[in-house]
């Protein structure tokens, strides 16, 4: 009876098939058509993940909606989130070419006036409920056991790139040394765009593509993190506004997928392993859904979503030993913005 009420018959009402699967009932068979061939018994258990993914809901509760054993359940869920992953991740969260860079620059130049900034970094806590003899190895420095979400958003709040797993308590210190981002973009393999000059900064001479963060992350070549400090002059504060404008991008990426999500709303009594197969999951299908809101109505430009945050911010990612040539690029990006990149919004004292 449970199973018919809660899946059937909002089959029929289109807005409550939304409220309680966290997407239209157009969506869900697209969706559907992608991912079914991967999964047995196609309705029941890619309906049971849904609700699994938009609830949060523990194997017991699933179980029981579904007429089914929680060992059942315990089974389903990682297969069926393996398959999201694999069914979409090809269409919906490609790695990035160097023309896929160059797009996302343009966007966010042309949508937050950031140029030649390849995308927003940020990452996330996600509860998790601890393996056992698992030690410390999922204890992160706010006394919780966690896996890290670390990703790269585009100027259209989709994930370009996520880096899942668990670092534990080390990884306040080397969170993004040890990622596989992180390592690319120590390595100079993530295959940017050639630098190039600022729009009208020709004099400045070519410049590189950066991400922008915030003060948690280390200031690199290609990393941008505000000016320390409150008491700043004009040209500093401008730039830390300037960037944070175009940061908090990441913020309402991670907003949207906790709102989307609500297993994100509470800790996941999932061991790390599968859980990280339902933060990816959500990941894909978050860009999944931006891809269908774009088509149906795009996103007001130059608006942020507002922002929820049930998700614990990271702590200092790394040691802030920025070498020269990374802060001669900060102050390159800073007089841009105070001279000929300046906008009529920006501080003016």
């Amino acid at each position: 009876i449970e199973f018919h009420h809660l899946l059937q018959e909002p089959r029929l009402d289109d807005g409550r098939f939304q409220r309680y699967h966290r997407l239209s009932l157009g969506q869900f068979e697209d969706l559907l058509s992608r991912v079914g061939p991967r999964i047995a018994r196609l309705d029941t258990n890619y309906r049971l993940v849904k609700v699994f993914l938009a609830t949060g809901d523990s194997f017991r509760t699933i179980a029981f909606s579904f007429r089914v054993g929680v060992s059942t359940v315990s089974q389903i869920i990682p297969q069926v989130a393996t398959a999201i992953w694999d069914c979409l991740v090809d269409n919906f969260m490609a790695v990035p070419s160097t023309a896929d860079w160059w797009s996302i620059a343009e966007g966010f130049q042309e949508r937050w006036h950031f140029p030649l900034c390849c995308g927003a970094l940020d990452g996330k806590h996600v509860q998790t409920k601890a393996p056992p003899n698992s030690g410390s190895m999922f204890h992160n420095y706010k006394g919780t056991f966690s896996i890290v979400l670390l990703a790269v958003v585009d100027a259209r709040y989709r994930f370009c790139v996520i880096d899942v797993r668990g670092y534990g308590r080390t990884s306040d210190g080397g969170i993004l040394a040890n990622s596989t981002f992180g390592q690319a973009l120590w390595a100079g393999t993530l295959h940017l765009p050639p630098d190039q000059p600022l729009p009208g900064g020709e004099h400045r001479g070519a410049q590189p593509h950066v991400f922008v963060a915030d003060e948690a992350f280390p200031l690199r070549r290609e990393l941008m993190r505000p000016f320390p400090g409150r008491l700043l002059p004009l040209e500093k504060r401008i730039f830390n506004y300037r960037l944070s404008r175009a940061r908090m991008i990441v913020e309402g990426a991670f907003g949207v997928l906790s709102s989307q999500w609500r297993l994100y709303r509470r800790s996941m009594e999932l061991r790390p392993e599968i859980a990280e197969k339902c933060v990816k999951a959500t990941c894909v299908l978050h860009n999944f859904l931006r891809c269908w809101d774009e088509r149906g109505a795009p996103a007001v430009r130059g608006v942020a979503p507002a922002v929820v945050e049930p998700l614990q911010g990271l702590g200092r990612v790394a040691a802030n030993n920025s070498s020269r040539e990374a802060v001669l690029v900060r102050e390159k990006f800073m007089a841009h913005f105070s001279a000929e990149g300046a906008v009529s919004w920006q501080p003016k004292e």
